[in-house]
């Protein structure tokens, strides 16, 4: 099996503190210690660049119109993120889980990432993307339940 820039992702997620990997300083030495865990020397680089993409999304500011407003998704991204997926991210939006700015930085990275883009894919990306959130700890608790411990997403 091949691992993905999200496989190291989500070993990075269960394995360090989110200040270990998020410091450019640390980078190079996780980048070593990932690339000697098994790890695709091209995938481990992707995944440093997704995390440097989520940190600059994260300083743009972003306005949009009023709240419960539908998002329309455009034709690429329609292609890359199936309805299924796109009704998990409307759901989180629904629960109070996702606003509309953590809506637009997870469809920002789920089109970042290079390999398919399923349900658990989007799940674990709405995860790296709140973890990245300083006030997010609320939310982000409620949807590590509902991916560790309620198994599959039901509308």
């Amino acid at each position: 099996m091949k691992e993905t820039a999200l496989d190291v992702l989500m070993y990075l997620f269960e394995n360090y503190q989110e200040g270990e990997f998020s410091d450019a300083d640390n980078q190079d030495t996780l980048h070593e210690e990932l690339v000697a865990a098994g790890f695709p020397d091209e995938e481990v680089s992707h995944a440093f660049g997704w995390l440097d993409g989520l940190a600059e999304q994260r300083q743009l500011p972003i306005l949009f119109g009023p709240s419960g407003a539908l998002r329309i998704y455009a034709r690429q991204e329609q292609s890359r993120i199936s309805t299924e997926c796109r009704g998990f991210i409307m759901y989180l939006e629904q629960l109070g889980i996702l606003d509309g700015n953590l809506r637009e930085l997870v469809i920002d990275r789920l089109m970042a990432l290079t390999e398919e883009v399923d349900l658990e894919r989007v799940k674990w990306v709405c995860l790296l993307v709140l973890m990245n959130q300083p006030d997010a700890e609320e939310a982000f608790g409620h949807l590590e339940e509902m991916v560790y411990y309620q198994g599959e997403f039901k509308h």
